[in-house]
């Protein structure tokens, strides 16, 4: 796969007629997918995430369809219902996974989102408002020129920039993402 430089931070990024999968690359190697899953799984346990739902995360994440029944997670994950059932519980708490009808059928399915990061980080602009109004109140009830206060007002600024800062880097985002689908629909055709 070839790679290219991006804004002379050392970042590579592939480009989108290397991410398309032809007859050779089809084959999967089940243990190499399985060791990604647990590798990924740990990565997201060390930024906080509980164990068990991100593994679920991750085995979602690294299937094709993106979609996959309590069944075939606790399969793949070699656990019991009741694990994938606690983790589902969690993912669909923070809007990670949907959960679904499986047509004809009782069985529910459960679904990662190609979108989930931009979404998960949206959200977080509703988080940084309210963070904000109670860091307004911190710093009206210890006075803003104690050293608390000053703290307290620093901390609010901090939270005033990010929440400016994401709503660009958002729009960024959803202006990329569309260019990149556009060449996925091009390489595919």
């Amino acid at each position: 796969m070839s790679e290219q430089r991006q804004h002379g931070g050392g970042r590579t990024a592939r480009t989108v007629q290397d991410a398309v999968p032809d007859a050779a690359q089809d084959k999967r190697d089940d243990e190499a997918v399985s060791q990604f899953v647990e590798r990924f799984a740990a990565q997201l346990v060390d930024a906080g995430m509980q164990r068990m739902s991100a593994r679920v995360f991750a085995c979602l994440l690294a299937s094709d369809s993106g979609v996959l029944t309590s069944a075939e997670l606790g399969e793949r994950l070699q656990v019991s219902p009741a694990a994938v059932s606690g983790a589902i519980r969690y993912l669909s708490q923070v809007d990670m996974v949907s959960r679904e009808r499986e047509p004809g059928s009782r069985r529910d399915r459960y679904r990662v989102h190609s979108d989930q990061w931009y979404e998960a980080l949206a959200r977080r602009d509703n988080v940084l408002t309210r963070w904000e109004g109670t860091l307004r109140e911190g710093v009206d009830s210890l006075g803003e020129n104690s050293p608390a206060g000053r703290r307290m007002s620093e901390t609010l600024v901090f939270f005033e920039f990010l929440q400016e800062e994401l709503a660009g880097m958002l729009q960024r985002w959803r202006e990329h993402r569309d260019r990149m689908r556009a060449e996925y629909d091009n390489a595919a055709r």
